[in-house]
């Protein structure tokens, strides 16, 4: 048995923790506060400026940005006390603006800025295209600021403005930036007040003033504009008192279901974007813009209809989503259904008569389904503006001409094959042609080819033959049934040729994305992930692609590509790019002027990389270029981290190893080298000590001991020296011919102390042939292998030396008679520091002989074998060095 009181206890403690997260600002993000008003004069900078005196006695740094004043003398008296930052002075096109200098604000760095017209777009070549995307990086900078904004500004109600004052506001406000202002104050002036202040002039000069009575400011459109306002304010309001239920534990209005709205690329697309935008508000639901691509050939003024919509629903803070399919209706449906959509918004059908009788348009189809969705239909035939026109969208030369030769082909062999065919199989002639122009174009030349071919069929073999009437009523039947399936087919056609270029796309797009994964995950290191990304990536991008990382002095490197210094503007906007991670720079709001695309690559929020394009100035990258861009960046993106992740595993590994190999040397010095020091000092000890008492012979021992144990920790030593250069690989190879027979006696000499209690014994040929190798080096590695037989041989024991010539190589074997060494242990005497101890000649030295001689003799491209010693007892260790072509004696002789 459950507790529901607990339950429910906790859920409501969950609610409120989650609505006090959500009342408190971004860690380190400022809080916008936005004065509100109808129309221009109510008094919003005024009353900013009071709130600003207010906070300013309340001892907070404050900093006047941006203060217009537009000349009245109440409000600059008011600007008067407040510390101000000096404008930017900007030329263009021969008039002289001023602009906010966002780098000495943000250089500064005051508690609060003012920020007068959050709407005002700055001169081109400006960080922003608009202010608001100044204040953006102001709050993201942990500063509050003040602003002012009109209601006409706001995106999803300029097309409402419009209809209302019959003025097209251009400068807009995104609703998003509005919405999630931390506070909204609303500034409200009755329409009969602010006309008086109009006409005093106290809003604008009497000139300006009279001119804008006229043209906007009527009482009529006061009223409305402020009736705009007070939604917007009451929307804010509803939005604040859920989130105080909210705070207190108590359920809120739940945020249930989704908006979708279906757009196209018509004239009243931007219209339901805007709709959707406002009834989303006012419901508090997510809301998402949907296009289904069918494929179908679209002409400049649709397409660009199309992209004004989506980047509007971007602006207001909607979805944009695209999908692939024939049939539009039931794609809405089927994606509503997955995003659990509660509202369908779709505009009037504009089909014409006939294809609205044959299949109704997409509002009537959707009516049709059942769905169990609120579906909502838009008709703005009335406020839809006067369209700009490009190109024809069906209307493509080359594919009415190919149904007008295609017509007249089949003609031909109809009239070819007409002595052998009945009547009603010439039909079929012309059926084929006007189903190979639609799969060849579209629909529109495949019905101009059906219309041709049913004149054509009636002209030519109808009877009368030559002329356009028809004596016999049936024939009548034949034709119209002709007709009616040479529409069919054709349109049949079409729609299998449009799905298939849909289909093509598709392909091609996850083709792209499997197969940048597919080499992606093949690279194992930074420069090939980088040149199979960079590859891809331009050929999705048509133009050339790098890939920058910052440094520590916040300059960029390029990773990928030559090496070349980036433009100051380019620079600019990579940096923008890191630190807001979004795009900025060629196509985007954000220092457009910059000749790259920026896109931050990133991972766990946190930026690895820039993915940049530099755009041509006559190829700007069109949104599917862009999106596909977006797509193929993630994977590089996580391929960067899972480099960076090996690197770093691939460092800790090393600095692993490394702290092993100092522990094991330390050991080594503490042990190995202090051992024949120990027994010098000893030696040397008792000399000075007992001089005298010390007979001749006692005193040649102890100094020929001294001796051996200078050359054993010489020898040591050595070995570390060799293994250091080893190891870094400055070990140079002085090469020069060389007798196996030198090297061999002259190992054999350096040894003969330790070797003296051993027995000996050589083998060699008398014809060997030369070496080419680095002499000490080979000796040195002789040296240590007879070292290490000698250290594991029993006294008097015998150690076998065999050189001889086996193939392509000179093989040199060492065997003794000690314990031997066991399978297991033979991969590990090559290691570093390992040691074996066995017998009581067994355990001493450092463990580098045979690493050493193991490197010496690899750097000459030999190896080294281990096997049992001769008949089976002891070890053999053997050297094998490759033989080359043995040089000229002539040359040789001097």
């Amino acid at each position: 048995m459950t507790d529901s009181s607990g339950a429910a206890a906790s859920g409501a403690a969950a609610l409120r923790a989650d609505a006090l997260l959500t009342a408190l600002p971004a860690q380190g993000r400022g809080r916008l506060k936005v004065f509100l008003g109808a129309a221009p004069g109510v008094g919003k900078t005024y009353a900013m400026l009071q709130a600003a005196h207010e906070r300013q006695r309340q001892g907070v740094r404050l900093l006047a940005a941006v203060v217009q004043t537009h000349g009245r003398s109440e409000t600059e008296a008011l600007s008067l006390g407040l510390p101000q930052v000096p404008l930017l002075r900007h030329e263009y096109r021969g008039v002289l603006l001023e602009e906010m200098d966002l780098d000495a604000v943000l250089a500064a760095a005051p508690q609060l800025a003012l920020v007068d017209e959050l709407a005002h777009s700055n001169v081109p070549g400006s960080r922003h295209a608009k202010r608001w995307q100044d204040v953006q990086e102001l709050l993201a900078a942990g500063i509050d600021v003040y602003t002012t904004v009109n209601v006409q500004h706001l995106e999803s109600l300029n097309d409402k403005v419009c209809g209302i004052t019959g003025v097209q506001v251009r400068e807009t406000v995104p609703d998003w930036v509005v919405q999630e202002a931390f506070e909204l104050v609303l500034i409200d002036l009755p329409p009969r007040e602010l006309l008086e202040r109009l006409r005093q002039g106290k809003v604008y000069v009497p000139e300006q003033a009279r001119a804008a009575i006229d043209a906007f400011f009527s009482q009529t459109n006061l009223g409305a504009l402020r009736e705009l306002a007070m939604q917007t304010a009451a929307a804010q309001v509803d939005a604040d008192v859920a989130q105080g239920y909210r705070q207190r534990g108590e359920q809120a209005p739940a945020l249930q279901g989704r908006l979708l709205v279906g757009v196209d690329g018509d004239d009243q697309a931007e219209a339901l974007v805007r709709h959707a935008s406002r009834v989303a508000q006012r419901r508090h639901l997510p809301w998402s813009v949907v296009h289904v691509e069918r494929g179908a050939a679209r002409d400049e003024g649709s397409r660009q209809c199309l992209q004004a919509a989506q980047q509007l629903a971007e602006r207001l803070g909607g979805e944009v989503v695209v999908l692939r399919a024939g049939e539009v209706a039931r794609t809405l449906l089927g994606h509503a259904a997955e995003r659990r959509a509660s509202v369908l918004l779709v505009g009037q059908s504009r089909r014409r008569w006939w294809r609205r009788w044959l299949s109704g348009g997409v509002a009537q189809r959707l009516l049709r389904e059942p769905s169990g969705l609120e579906i909502s239909v838009l008709d703005g035939q009335a406020a839809r503006p006067a369209r700009v026109r490009g190109e024809p969208g069906r209307w493509v030369a080359g594919h009415y001409l190919l149904a007008i030769l295609a017509t007249a082909l089949a003609a031909g062999l109809a009239w070819a094959v007409s002595s052998v065919l009945e009547l009603p199989n010439i039909s079929l002639v012309f059926l084929a042609a006007v189903l190979l122009v639609a799969v060849r174009s579209s629909l529109g030349p495949a019905l101009v080819c059906a219309l041709l071919s049913f004149l054509a069929y009636d002209y030519l073999f109808i009877a009368p033959s030559y002329s356009l009437s028809i004596r016999r009523e049936e024939d009548v039947l034949t034709l119209l049934f002709f007709l009616l399936m040479a529409a069919l087919t054709g349109k049949l056609a079409a729609r299998q040729r449009r799905q298939l270029q849909v289909l093509r796309d598709t392909q091609d797009e996850t083709r792209q994305l499997l197969e940048l994964s597919q080499h992606l995950a093949l690279a194992t290191d930074r420069k090939a992930v980088l040149a199979a990304a960079v590859t891809h990536l331009e050929q999705a991008a048509g133009q050339p692609v790098t890939v920058v990382q910052r440094l520590a002095d916040g300059g960029f490197s390029p990773l990928s590509g030559p090496a070349q210094a980036l433009p100051v503007s380019a620079q600019a906007a990579a940096h923008w790019a890191w630190q807001h991670g979004q795009a900025a720079g060629a196509g985007t709001d954000t220092l457009p002027d910059s000749p790259f695309w920026w896109w931050p690559l990133r991972v766990e929020d946190r930026p690895l990389a820039l993915l940049g394009v530099k755009v041509a100035p006559s190829a700007a990258l069109s949104r599917r270029r862009l999106r596909l861009l977006r797509g193929l960046a993630q994977p590089l993106a996580q391929a960067l981290a899972r480099v960076e992740l090996a690197e770093q595993l691939e460092a800790a590994r090393l600095q692993g190893e490394t702290e092993q190999l100092r522990s094991a040397l330390l050991a080594s010095v503490s042990h190995d080298l202090r051992t024949p020091l120990t027994a010098m000092r000893g030696s040397i000890d008792s000399l000075l000590a007992l001089d005298q008492a010390l007979s001749g012979a006692d005193r040649r021992e102890l100094l020929e001991g001294t001796r051996d144990e200078a050359e054993r920790l010489d020898r040591y030593i050595q070995n570390l020296l060799d293994m250091t250069r080893l190891g870094h690989g400055s070990l140079a190879l002085a090469r020069d011919w060389v007798a196996p027979a030198d090297i061999v006696g002259s190992a054999l000499h350096r040894l003969r102390t330790l070797l003296a209690p051993l027995r000996v014994e050589r083998q060699m040929a008398g014809d060997l042939p030369l070496l080419y190798v680095h002499a000490a080096l080979i000796e040195q590695a002789l040296v240590n292998v007879l070292e290490n037989a000698a250290r594991f041989s029993p006294r008097d024991g015998r150690i076998l030396l065999q050189v001889a010539v086996e193939g392509e190589q000179l093989r040199l074997a060492i065997s003794d008679q000690g314990p031997g060494i066991p399978l297991a242990e033979r991969s590990k005497i090559f290691d570093m520091f390992y040691t074996a101890a066995r017998g009581d000649r067994g355990g001493q030295g450092t463990g580098l002989g045979l690493a050493i001689c193991q490197g010496m003799i690899g750097a000459h491209g030999g190896r080294i074998e281990v096997d049992d010693g001769a008949d089976g007892q002891g070890t053999c260790i053997t050297l094998c060095l490759p033989l080359p072509a043995q040089p000229d004696a002539d040359a040789e002789a001097p």
